[in-house]
């Protein structure tokens, strides 16, 4: 009788503490069933090894856990295919995944009502619950195309020069920018963030204009005090910027803002000026050298081989409009102690969303980890229904991981930069996987100690394979076209 009404109390202080869910409840991977009305008593506790989130292409799921199965390591041979996880081959430390910070990205995410604002802001860079922990961003200094209109920091009337920056000011960003960028650091203080320019103040161009047009050199000296003036500023308001570029797409003068830097243009200015300004200063923002293209190595790899310039800078950025993700792997090869970064891919509103989910972790979440990249930014975070908001001339179809309307909806690149950033934080470090035929894949040990395996299924159809890690396997299974992001 004692023992019937310690069972009986028991199994209902177990019912009690898992209220919240209908077959059972899950804490650190142990998953209790209650199973009510059958005398009282208790199924043993099922373990599961790994952890798994899905994105499904077809949208049926779209980043969330799954709990319908538990993935167990087993010693049982199969015939799966098998992707091999191995801790002792190591690669290069992570940075962060994430998105540009654009001006119209600020100015939609400032729009919004104070608690849905702050609602999303957590979404966006807590890693708790269904958080998806973004830990790099991109901003420019300036605006960029998708900002309302083109602007610098000390614009002047036409025909005067401000030589001595005194109407210098980042006071443009103060609506917006800045607020955001103060309330993602009270969420993240450790958050990353690389500044940009899209073009030098007008006065200092050869073609006085906003689009095209080079960089005076009479002007460079003056010009890389501005870039100092801006870390200063900024620092001012709290935020501090982790690197900077000389200038975003050097060989596109087409944009808006937009100007042409060569590489050896980049090089007289990084190694005479922006790097010995920063060096006086004290300003520890690392230099990034190019931000553009992969179908140009050489623009990056020219400026490395200068052996003036080579200790200002701490690696170079890249791009995939054009060219291969693997010419990533070809620069660490030349350049194995630089660092390689990738700062922007877009997804546009004519593409579908399978396709843009495949390519963009195939080449990027995948490709770019595996060819030594310390992160990986999507452009970019926001736009409105319409792709309205942008300078005249710049980009009119780049889908933002948020489309900010009445409502926010979550648009592809969210996912795919969410089965990255969540799990992989930074310092984690790139591992060993296998290369197996239509499972592209790859792994990290974080700085807690767990292991995540990405995997995108790139058959034709549902494929179930083999995850092995120290002898012992779990078999997962992905619809075609799946994204699986597994952590043990």
């Amino acid at each position: 009788m004692i023992n019937k009404y310690i069972r009986k109390y028991f199994s209902l202080f177990l019912a009690l503490a898992c209220i919240n869910i209908v077959s059972g409840c899950k804490n650190n991977n142990h998953i209790v069933e209650i199973i009510p009305n059958v005398g009282d008593t208790i199924k043993a506790p099922i373990k599961a090894d790994v952890s798994f989130w899905l994105t499904n292409a077809d949208k049926t799921v779209l980043f969330q856990q799954q709990t319908n199965s538990a993935l167990t390591f087993s010693s049982t041979p199969n015939g799966y295919p098998t992707i091999d996880v191995d801790t002792t081959q190591t690669y290069q430390t992570i940075d962060g995944f994430g998105y540009a910070l654009t001006g119209v990205s600020a100015s939609l995410i400032n729009s919004l009502p104070e608690t849905t604002k702050d609602a999303l802001l957590k979404e966006l860079f807590l890693t708790d619950s269904t958080h998806i922990g973004v830990s790099y961003l991109r901003i420019s200094i300036g605006a960029s195309d998708l900002s309302s209109s083109p602007f610098t920091y000390d614009e002047v009337a036409t025909g005067q020069t401000d030589t001595t920056l005194q109407y210098f000011s980042i006071d443009p960003e103060r609506a917006d920018l800045i607020p955001i960028l103060q309330k993602i650091i009270a969420l993240n203080p450790s958050i990353k963030i690389i500044a940009t320019p899209w073009t030098a103040p007008t006065w200092m161009k050869t073609n006085g204009s906003f689009v095209g047009g080079s960089l005076k050199p009479e002007y460079y000296n003056v010009y890389a005090h501005y870039f100092v003036k801006y870390i200063q500023a900024m620092q001012a308001a709290g935020i501090n910027i982790t690197a900077v570029t000389p200038q975003n797409e050097p060989l596109n003068a087409y944009n808006n803002p937009a100007m042409l830097m060569q590489s050896n243009d980049e090089d007289v200015f990084v190694k005479n000026y922006l790097g010995p300004q920063f060096q006086t200063n004290h300003i520890n923002t690392k230099i990034i050298i190019y931000d553009h293209n992969l179908d140009h190595p050489e623009c990056a790899t020219a400026i490395l081989s200068d052996p003036t310039a080579y200790p200002y800078i701490d690696g170079s950025a890249f791009h995939l409009y054009a060219g291969d993700i693997n010419t990533m792997s070809s620069v660490h090869s030349m350049f194995p102690n630089k660092n390689l970064y990738f700062t922007e891919q877009a997804t546009f509103s004519n593409g579908s969303f399978h396709q843009d989910l495949d390519w963009h972790v195939q080449n990027l979440i995948i490709g770019a980890m595996r060819n030594w990249s310390k992160n990986v930014l999507e452009w970019n975070l926001a736009s409105d229904p319409n792709l309205q908001l942008h300078t005249n001339g710049g980009c009119s179809t780049c889908l933002g991981a948020l489309t900010i309307g009445t409502a926010v909806t979550r648009n592809v690149s969210y996912y795919i930069i969410a089965h990255a950033a969540k799990f992989v934080r930074p310092g984690s470090v790139r591992i060993g996987s296998s290369v197996v035929d239509n499972l592209p894949n790859v792994a990290f040990k974080t700085p807690s100690g767990n292991k995540v395996l990405i995997v995108l299924n790139a058959a034709l159809s549902a494929t179930t394979f083999n995850i092995r890690f120290n002898g012992k396997v779990v078999s997962p299974t992905l619809q075609s076209g799946a994204v699986g992001t597994f952590i043990w």
